[in-house]
């Protein structure tokens, strides 16, 4: 368990030491609004998908195509129990407020966060994993998501979801891993390269937003703490729960927790800043979360490990 925890513990200081060098760049300028917006939107369109990409360029294996069948129906349902405890919990007469207290309690950033940490954890085998959860957060970020940061549910677009970058990517990984086909070294090297910015480009990012963040709201409201510890301890652990008592073990039970462990979303404060919510309170849901996490994830994830 300690040796566990150590080797976690090191691979999340790790990025930590990369959001550092994001706050010092925010506070000295190096980096501004404009700047990580842009950034945010090359790993979102182009970086994400190239680490899907890569992660499925692997021949075509039964096992792991019922695996990853697996992983997204244990995703769906861990999002799942998300949504309902929200409901459960969040019933501030505040909109805005509301809605960005629950979406932060139902998205990760396992993306941003869950990615990285998983090829550093677990190899090759941790991304295909936790690609899956990215598949299902992008289908219910992009529609439950949407509909509840926008307060419309006709806002929603079959059209919009289709041609979201994380979905194109994972319809083009899958088809490339069912027909086996590998491709050539012109073209892999450029997704290889572009991939391996998935781990500096987001923590810079995350970073950035730290350098501004007010953290005193997070820690000082009650309806926050709440929603972190959804976030960070109560879904990851009951999501360990479910998977043990269903006979889910190893690297793929290992990858989904990392997933459901992150801290929350950072596409949350984007949805705020769009639709006009809180988006005060989502940089510090954001924020604070990435800071307790360090404490939160090593110790989720290598009792997972454990258990594994």
């Amino acid at each position: 368990m300690l040796q566990n925890l150590f080797t976690v513990g090191q691979q999340v200081v790790i990025l930590f030491i990369l959001i550092a060098v994001g706050v010092l760049l925010g506070r000295r300028r190096v980096i501004n609004d404009t700047g990580a917006a842009v950034i945010t939107d090359v790993v979102l369109y182009v970086v994400a998908p190239c680490v899907i990409i890569q992660a499925f360029q692997r021949p075509f294996d039964a096992a792991m195509l019922r695996g990853l069948l697996l992983s997204l129906l244990l995703a769906a349902a861990a999002t799942v129990l998300s949504i309902a405890l929200g409901y459960l919990c969040f019933h501030d007469k505040n909109a805005a407020r509301r809605r960005v207290l629950r979406f932060a309690a139902v998205f990760s950033n396992c993306g941003f966060m869950g990615l990285p940490l998983q090829e550093a954890v677990l190899g090759a085998d941790g991304l295909f994993y936790g690609s899956a959860f990215l598949v299902v957060f992008n289908l219910l970020a992009w529609t439950w998501g949407l509909a509840v940061m926008s307060g419309d549910r006709q806002i929603l677009s079959a059209k919009k979801l289709v041609l979201n970058p994380g979905i194109l990517g994972v319809i083009i990984a899958v088809a490339l891993f069912l027909g086996s086909v590998t491709l050539p070294t012109v073209i892999y090297q450029p997704v290889h390269y572009l991939a391996a910015l998935n781990t500096p480009l987001p923590m810079l990012v995350i970073g950035y937003h730290l350098s501004h963040a007010n953290l005193r709201r997070a820690f000082t409201a009650g309806a926050c703490w709440l929603s972190m510890a959804l976030r960070l301890l109560i879904v990851p652990l009951l999501a360990l729960l479910g998977m043990k008592l269903c006979g889910v073990e190893g690297t793929q039970m290992v990858s989904l927790v990392i997933s459901v462990a992150a801290p929350v979303a950072a596409l949350c404060t984007m949805f705020s800043a769009k639709f006009k919510n809180d988006t005060e309170l989502s940089v510090s849901l954001v924020s604070a979360s990435t800071l307790l996490s360090i404490i939160t994830m090593p110790v989720v994830i290598a009792l997972a490990q454990l258990l594994a």
